[in-house]
C-alpha cells in the first residue's frame, strides 16, 4: 500500500478501545460529578492501601481514617503528614530496594521509575501494583480511546511511540528500574502492538544516535496515522535525523537493511529483523519526494498522520516554533497532559491544553504560587480552585508518596470537566531564578529572546540560561542558525535580551541598575549542540530519554558544566 493512500477506519482497534476506554471513560466522568466527596474516598482508599506500610503507621494513618467528615479527613491528614520532597523518601525508597517489604504501601514494588534530582542523585519513583493498574492500566485505555473520538482514522496506519528503555537495570533486590512507558510499551495488548513501527527492542539500543535512527529508519517506511513523543524537542531531533540520513533511510528501506553505519546490537537487530523487507515501492517514493521538495518533513513522507502528541505547555514553545509548517495540516497537534515521572496526574481529551485530572486515583493539594514560600498559607482542595489562578500543586498517590511537592506552577482551567477544575502547565518552581533577588521567570527569558529574534532577524536552533552565582552574573548560550553569527553579534543579541528583560522585570532592572547584578556573559553554541547535550546528560544519568526536558533558565550547576563543552572557542 502506497503512503499517501487512505484508509476506512480500522474495526478491530476501535471496538476494542472503544469498550474498554470507553468503560474507564464514563467512570471518569462519575468521579468528577463531585471532586470534594470523591477526593476524600480517594484518600481513604490510598491510605487503607498504606495503613500497615511503615510510614503508614509511622503517619498514624489507620488513626486518620477514623475521621467521621471529608473536612476532618483532610485536616487529619494535614496534622500528621507534612509536605515532602522526594530526599524525605529516599531513605525508604534505600529500603525497598534492599528487598523490605510494606515500607511506603503493602509488598514492593513492581519496578522504579528513574528521573534527576535536586541533589544529583538519582530520584527512584517506586510503582506500586495498584498505581500500574489503574494509571498505566485503566486510565491508558481511557487515552487511547480518546485518539478515537478525536480522528476515528489514528489507528488505520501505524504507531511511532517514542519511549525510553524500559530496563535500565535492577535494584540489590531484583527489582527492576527504567522507564516506565517503555515498561507498558512492551506489555501492551497484541492488538496495539501490531500498529506500533517498530518493536520495543529499538529502546534498548544504548548508542543515542543509533537509536534515533533506527526509530526514524522504521518510521519513514509506514503509513504513520499516530506519533505520540513527550518532547517536541524529541520531534526536532527526529527531522534532524531525516535530514541527515535521507538517503541511508531510502537504500535501507529498498534493500530491507538496517545500516550497518550505526551501532547497533546483534541481538537487537535480530529482533528488528522481523519487520525488514525490501520496499523497493516505497523507496522509490521516498526518491521523488526529495527530488519534488528537496527538504522532506513528516508532512510529505506521513500525509495521513492524524493526531501528533506532545507537551505545549510551559517552556516547550521554542521546540514547538521549529515544528511549525513541519506537519500536515488538518492534524491534530495534541497536549500530552501534565505528566511525570513521579506521577501521571490526568489526560488532555480535547485540542486544548487543559489536563483532566483523575480524582478517583490521586489525591491533589494545592498551595497559592504566590505562596508557595510561605508555611503558613493553607492548602487548598481540587473542588476550590479558581479558574485563571496559578497553584503549586502537591500529590498523594498509591504508589508511596505522599502529600508530595511537584515542584511546578500550574493554572486552573476553565470550563472544568464535570465539575471538577482542569489544569495545565505553566513552569518548574525552579525556573523561577534568583542571584540577587531578581526573581526571574523563565517564561519572561523565553519571551525576551523571541522579541531578541524578531528585532534583529537573528535566528536560534537553541538557547539556555544559567545563573552564575559565583560571577552575579547570567550565563547565555546561543545556537544560532547561521554559524557564521561572530561573537560580537552574538554580544549585541544578548545586550538585546538584556535590555527587554529590564523592561519586563523591574526587580531584575533594580538589580542590573545598581549593579548587584553583572553584565550577562554569551557564549556561541557548536550547531546540533542541545542533540550532544542531551545525549551526555541522559548518558550519566541514565533518565528517560523521552521525558527528558531541562529547564531554558536555570540554577543547576552539572547542566551548567555540560553545556560549556559544546560552546565555539
Amino acid at each position: 500500500m502506497k503512503v499517501n493512500e487512505d484508509r476506512t477506519c480500522p474495526f478491530v482497534p476501535n471496538f476494542l478501545l472503544g469498550v474498554a476506554g470507553g468503560i474507564q471513560y464514563l467512570k471518569l466522568k462519575k468521579a468528577s460529578k463531585d471532586p470534594l466527596n470523591q477526593q476524600a474516598d480517594t484518600l481513604r482508599r490510598i491510605l487503607e492501601y498504606a495503613k500497615d506500610s511503615d510510614y503508614g503507621k509511622e503517619h498514624h494513618f489507620a488513626e486518620i481514617l477514623a475521621s467521621a467528615s471529608p473536612a476532618e479527613l483532610f485536616a487529619q491528614y494535614q496534622a500528621n503528614v507534612k509536605p515532602s520532597e522526594y530526599e524525605d523518601f529516599r531513605p525508604y525508597v534505600e529500603k525497598m530496594k534492599n528487598g523490605k517489604s510494606d515500607v511506603l504501601f503493602q509488598g514492593r514494588p513492581l519496578l522504579y521509575a528513574t528521573t534527576s534530582g535536586a541533589t544529583g542523585e538519582p530520584k527512584w519513583i517506586p510503582i506500586s501494583e495498584a498505581y500500574l493498574n489503574n494509571i498505566y492500566g485503566k486510565m491508558n485505555k481511557v487515552w487511547l480511546f480518546n485518539f478515537i473520538k478525536n480522528r476515528p482514522k489514528v489507528y488505520s496506519g501505524s504507531i511511532v511511540s517514542v519511549v525510553g528503555k524500559q530496563i535500565e537495570g535492577y535494584t540489590p533486590d531484583g527489582t527492576i528500574y527504567g522507564s516506565v512507558s517503555g515498561f507498558t510499551q512492551a506489555r501492551c495488548p497484541g492488538f496495539v502492538k501490531k500498529l506500533y513501527a517498530s518493536p520495543s527492542e529499538i529502546f534498548n539500543i544504548e548508542d543515542y544516535t543509533a537509536r534515533n535512527y533506527a526509530i526514524m529508519r522504521m518510521g519513514i517506511e509506514r503509513n504513520v496515522t499516530l506519533c505520540v513523543a513527550a518532547n517536541p524537542s524529541t520531534m526536532v531531533e527526529m527531522q534532524n535525523q531525516v535530514d541527515k540520513w535521507y538517503d541511508e533511510y531510502v537504500k535501507d528501506i529498498e534493500n530491507g537493511t538496517m545500516s550497518d553505519k550505526v551501532t547497533i546490537p546483534e541481538d537487537i537487530r535480530q529482533a528488528v529483523r522481523p519487520y525488514l523487507k525490501p520496499n523497493p515501492e516505497r523507496a522509490a517514493e521516498l526518491r521523488e519526494l526529495k527530488a519534488k521538495y528537496g527538504r522532506v518533513l513528516p508532512k510529505h513522507f506521513w500525509p495521513n498522520l492524524q493526531i501528533l502528541t506532545t507537551w505545549k505547555c510551559g517552556n516547550t514553545q521554542i521546540y514547538l516554533k521549529k515544528l511549525e509548517g513541519c506537519y500536515p495540516e488538518d492534524m491534530l497537534h495534541q497536549e500530552f497532559a501534565y505528566f511525570s515521572s513521579e506521577c501521571r496526574a490526568g489526560l488532555v481529551l480535547d485540542d486544548t491544553l487543559d489536563t483532566v485530572l483523575f480524582p478517583h486515583f490521586h489525591y491533589y493539594e494545592f498551595k497559592e504560587a504566590e505562596e508557595f514560600d510561605n508555611p503558613d498559607a493553607p492548602f487548598i482542595q481540587l473542588a476550590d480552585l479558581v479558574p485563571g489562578k496559578q497553584y503549586c500543586p502537591f500529590v498523594t498517590t498509591f504508589s508511596g508518596l505522599y502529600r508530595y511537592n511537584m515542584n511546578d506552577i500550574v493554572e486552573a482551567s476553565a470550563p472544568k470537566f464535570g465539575a471538577t477544575p482542569c489544569i495545565h502547565m505553566v513552569q518548574k518552581v525552579n525556573g523561577i531564578v534568583t542571584i540577587t533577588g531578581e526573581k526571574l521567570y523563565e517564561g519572561q527569558f523565553i519571551d525576551a529572546v523571541e522579541k531578541a529574534k524578531k528585532e534583529t532577524g537573528l535566528n536560534l536552533n537553541y538557547y539556555v540560561g544559567y545563573a552564575n552565582l559565583e560571577e552575579s552574573r547570567y550565563d547565555w548560550y546561543f545556537e544560532f542558525e547561521d554559524s557564521n553569527v561572530s561573537q560580537e553579534q552574538a554580544d549585541e543579541f544578548g545586550a538585546k535580551v538584556d535590555e527587554i528583560l529590564k523592561n519586563t522585570n523591574m526587580e531584575y532592572k533594580a538589580k542590573r541598575d545598581s549593579f548587584r547584578l553583572h553584565d550577562q556573559k554569551v557564549f556561541r553554541l557548536e550547531q546540533h549542540s542541545f542533540t550532544s547535550f542531551k545525549a551526555e546528560i541522559i548518558n550519566a544519568s541514565g533518565q528517560d530519554a523521552s521525558r527528558f526536558k531541562p529547564n531554558v533558565l536555570s540554577q543547576k550547576e552539572q547542566y551548567h558544566k555540560v553545556i560549556e563543552h559544546y560552546v565555539i572557542a
